[in-house]
């Protein structure tokens, strides 16, 4: 593989023990990947101050650098490590914390993930806390290669914003934040960034929210790995119906990558979106529409409803403001919880904005930072959960052992006041 004298230096000790343990990791990461160079970075998306057992003992012993050190740079050495090299944010982690008293989670973990945020901030951090980092202003311009964490981000990056990055771990972030480097292979080269199956939707109208996610299952399981290129009977999607589309594609599958001619920046034509010939189509129509929400909602058989979430990805300003909306007058019912995620930003404008106050009169929840499936955390006694988010009917259940509905909005807040689920595919 290929070094640049740059890499060489940073290899060799002249930045540091932890920039050098950090390029050994990315040379040894790199030659596993046969990439032939390393990419120059200058965004890092990762995850360090999440709270768990085995980071708890490592802060104990050695405190937050050997923490890093160990999970985030695979080194068992003593290391002090320095400001972050290039600008870095912190994704969604721990409950945080206005979870207590409300969320079912160690107070312990949040005082560790607190201590956490402060060791990071003071390196260069960015605590964003949010599995959507470009709601909040972290937004990779086209054509600039990233490190970033986190599925459903990775494919907004990618596809939307038309950045380049490959879906990383904790130790290649971890390590990419130190020298501004990351092996160049996959999403990061030209020739891997074409479409690989063409998505012809008929006989059915895909706009809003629930319709843009099903559709994402569909392509995910049709693409695999692969590249999905939509075409057909689309509307015009908006930031929350792409994220909620690329969230189900890469949960259904393994996308991280994909084209809607005239709607996403690489490709302005289906066949521009292609490096050859055009395949055949995949058609997405009435039938596969409904095996998609039938597959969805396989898991839920109680229609009695004790826990509703909604914000997977975190939930944007005006999917906020449109729950509020939907329970202004009205009360969640005494025998359901309405939690809302959002990244911590977010909330603090819903809350100047009014929404919270509406929700929360109504006995629901805006909470910032993690997730129930992220932290494992859900309402005590929770036994069935109603969503509109297709990425969390898919996990949650297997995560928590409980049953799932998937809706739209309007029948979730539905389900929260009535405490029973009256959902159907229209």
């Amino acid at each position: 593989m290929y070094l640049t004298d740059d890499d060489k230096r940073m290899r060799d000790g002249a930045e540091g023990d932890a920039a050098a343990a950090a390029m050994d990791l990315l040379i040894r990461y790199g030659y596993a990947l046969d990439a032939e160079r390393l990419c120059s970075i200058r965004n890092v998306a990762g995850t360090m101050t999440q709270p768990s057992p085995v980071k708890a003992r490592l802060v104990a012993e050695g405190g937050w650098d050997k923490a890093f050190a160990v999970i985030n740079l695979d080194s068992d050495r003593d290391l002090t490590i320095p400001p972050m090299r290039v600008p870095t944010c912190q994704l969604q982690h721990g409950f945080g914390p206005d979870s207590v008293d409300i969320v079912p989670y160690p107070r312990a973990n949040v005082d560790l993930q607190s201590d956490g945020e402060a060791f990071y901030g003071r390196h260069g951090v960015q605590i964003l806390a949010t599995c959507t980092p470009y709601q909040v202003g972290n937004l990779p311009m086209r054509g600039e290669h990233c490190a970033w964490m986190e599925s459903s981000a990775v494919i907004y990056a990618n596809s939307v914003l038309g950045a380049r990055t490959n879906c990383e771990g904790i130790a290649s972030t971890g390590a990419a934040s130190l020298t501004g480097r990351i092996p160049c292979w996959g999403n990061h080269l030209d020739e891997n960034r074409y479409g690989t199956h063409l998505i012809s939707v008929s006989g059915v109208l895909v706009e809003g929210f629930q319709d843009w996610g099903m559709l994402g299952y569909f392509a995910g399981s049709v693409s695999g790995e692969d590249r999905p290129v939509l075409a057909g009977s689309l509307s015009r999607p908006d930031l929350t119906e792409l994220k909620h589309f690329g969230a189900a594609a890469a949960t259904s599958g393994g996308v991280e990558l994909y084209h809607i001619p005239g709607i996403t920046p690489e490709a302005v034509s289906v066949e521009a979106a292609f490096s050859g010939p055009v395949p055949d189509a995949v058609g997405y129509g009435p039938a596969e529409r409904r095996a998609v929400y039938e597959t969805l909602n396989e898991i839920g058989s109680s229609s009695d409803v004790d826990f509703v979430l909604l914000g997977c990805p975190h939930a944007s300003l005006d999917q906020i403001r449109q729950t509020a909306a939907l329970l202004d007058g009205r009360r969640v019912s005494a025998s359901c919880e309405l939690w809302i995620m959002a990244p911590r930003a977010l909330a603090v404008m819903a809350e100047r904005s009014g929404y919270t106050a509406v929700i929360e009169r109504a006995g629901g929840r805006v909470l910032a930072d993690s997730c129930p499936a992220m932290s494992r955390a859900a309402p005590a006694g929770t036994k069935v959960f109603a969503t509109d988010s297709a990425k969390q009917a898919h996990y949650l259940p297997a995560i928590l052992g409980i049953e799932a509905w998937f809706g739209t909005l309007k029948e979730c807040v539905s389900a929260a006041v009535t405490g029973r689920w009256n959902g159907g595919l229209h």
